[in-house]
């Protein structure tokens, strides 16, 4: 087994104070970054906590239970957050995403949700409310959730063998658990529900034709994620990843597909359908297939700074500006300047890279998925 190394550094502290220009400008409902991708997805991580220790993700070796998570006092309230949402949505998102950690382990967050529930977008529409969750506690909250306003969930779920599932969490959840959050929630009406599949070679990749049989004709969508290099815990390896073409391959020859075209501009998933009418499923390549240049999301942290790429090393603090009683012009000008000087495409430069059986990228530390969520 390979050694794993620890990092003794905590990305939590690596961010830049969020300048505020000296010509303040009102939004206008479009906001393009460097490259011209505009900003339309605002994905919020609401607790750095979780109760699973994914492999991928977050590694008991790293966080044991000695582990430092943030203090609450650290946590933006449901008051800034809101606020800060407000201030994204008049630059142009209409989408918002809940994220962790396991964003159901934040208190209350029914609350959030009532808050961002109310959000208008410019020209009077309701925001795409959505959130990600490993589904332990679905069956529980779904009812609150949809009645405080959010549409739909997007649920982990990395195997439906029970022993293999136990081990990935390696919290000993069985998958029971979460297949019962799953049909609970789709009779509260939260929908449509996806559920992802983040496939390790070696690990959990023998299940795809399992995964693939279990939820076809069924309410549910099936995303097939490939193992990312997120973070710098969870000892990523090129040779670890399935390539999304593989995952097609497979299903395909038993269960035949065809492609379809996405629902949106900038949709991480390749959607594909069954020929036989049974539902889809959808595949995000972003090691093998970048799609840095349709990208569109910023990440706001459980405490406050903005990452405009998923595979970050450093955020902008906007807390500092929330508690340094500055004004929502003097916050939005400085989200609209950090948003137009982005140029981040680091999957696309990975892809560029050939012939390395890790990867040949400059070795910078990365902000932990579960920081930002994913």
């Amino acid at each position: 087994m390979n050694k794993r190394i620890i990092p003794i550094i905590d990305e939590r502290v690596n961010a830049s104070h969020a300048a505020v220009p000296a010509l303040l400008e009102a939004p206008s409902g479009f906001l393009a970054d460097a490259l011209m991708r505009p900003l339309h997805d605002l994905r919020i991580s609401v607790t750095d906590r979780c109760n699973f220790r994914c492999v991928y993700c977050m590694p008991k070796e790293v966080f044991d239970k000695d582990y430092s998570f943030l203090p609450h006092s650290s946590l933006l309230s449901f008051e800034e957050i809101t606020r800060l949402a407000t201030l994204f949505v008049a630059h142009g998102v209409e989408k918002i995403r809940l994220t962790g950690g396991e964003p159901l382990l934040r208190k209350h967050l029914e609350r959030l949700i009532g808050m961002l529930h109310e959000l208008r977008t410019p020209d009077g529409r309701e925001l795409d409310l959505t959130l990600t969750t490993n589904g332990t506690l679905l069956a529980q909250k779904a009812q609150a959730l949809k009645d405080a306003g959010l549409k739909r969930v997007t649920v982990s779920l990395d195997a439906l063998d029970d022993a293999n599932f136990k081990r990935m969490n390696d919290v000993d959840v069985p998958v029971s658990q979460i297949l019962h959050g799953l049909d609970v929630a789709h009779k509260v009406g939260l929908g449509p529900i996806k559920i992802n599949m983040v496939v390790k070679k070696g690990v959990n990749d023998h299940e795809i034709l399992t995964m693939a049989r279990h939820f076809k004709d069924t309410p549910f969508t099936l995303r097939f994620i490939e193992y990312m290099d997120v973070g710098s815990s969870n000892g990523w390896r090129m040779d670890e990843v399935v390539p999304s073409s593989e995952v097609i391959r497979r299903i395909h020859a038993e269960l035949p597909l065809e492609a379809i075209d996405a629902n949106y501009t900038g949709e991480t998933a390749q959607r594909w359908r069954y020929q036989d009418g049974s539902g889809e499923i959808g595949v995000i390549s972003s090691v093998t297939q970048a799609f840095c240049q349709d990208c569109s999301r910023a990440r706001l942290s459980t405490e406050g700074k903005i990452y405009t790429c998923l595979f970050a090393g450093e955020g902008h603090d906007l807390r500092g500006l929330l508690r340094g009683e500055r004004s929502d012009a003097e916050i939005s000008s400085a989200i609209a300047a950090i948003w137009g000087a982005r140029g981040d495409r680091y999957s696309e430069l990975r892809s560029e890279q050939k012939g390395s059986s890790t990867t040949s990228m400059p070795q910078v530390r990365k902000v932990e998925m579960s920081y930002i969520g994913g």
